[in-house]
């Protein structure tokens, strides 16, 4: 199973955790593209003369929230990637695009009270 470790700010860590939350939002950078994508693998297929990437496949996403050995943690379905503009109410900012990670259920949570 391949898992995607998150790191994520209070907030956005207990919205997700309450079910209200159902997508996370990374921003277009080159790091993140590392992350989300596999950089070694063209597609073949050309838009704008630009190689399309395949996204790397992910089972599951482990949010922390903090960096101790007893913080807390969800880990939750991975339904996938899209590029599109997310909610402000999720912390989007307007108008902006992001990589937006699509949540499903909840399948463990550790350290939660």
């Amino acid at each position: 199973m391949k898992t995607l470790h998150l790191n994520l700010k209070k907030e956005w860590f207990d919205l997700i955790l309450s079910g209200e939350k159902k997508e996370e939002y990374r921003e277009l950078t080159k790091y993140w593209e590392s992350k989300l994508f596999d950089l070694g693998s063209k597609t073949g297929i050309s838009f704008l003369h630009e190689d399309i990437m395949l996204p790397k496949k992910y089972d599951t996403i482990t949010f922390s929230n903090g960096y101790s050995k007893t913080r807390r943690q969800i880990i939750v379905k991975y339904n996938g990637l899209d590029v599109g503009l997310g909610s402000k109410k999720w912390g989007a900012e307007t108008n902006k695009p992001y990589y937006v990670l699509k949540l499903g259920e909840i399948l463990e949570t550790k350290n939660i009270k």
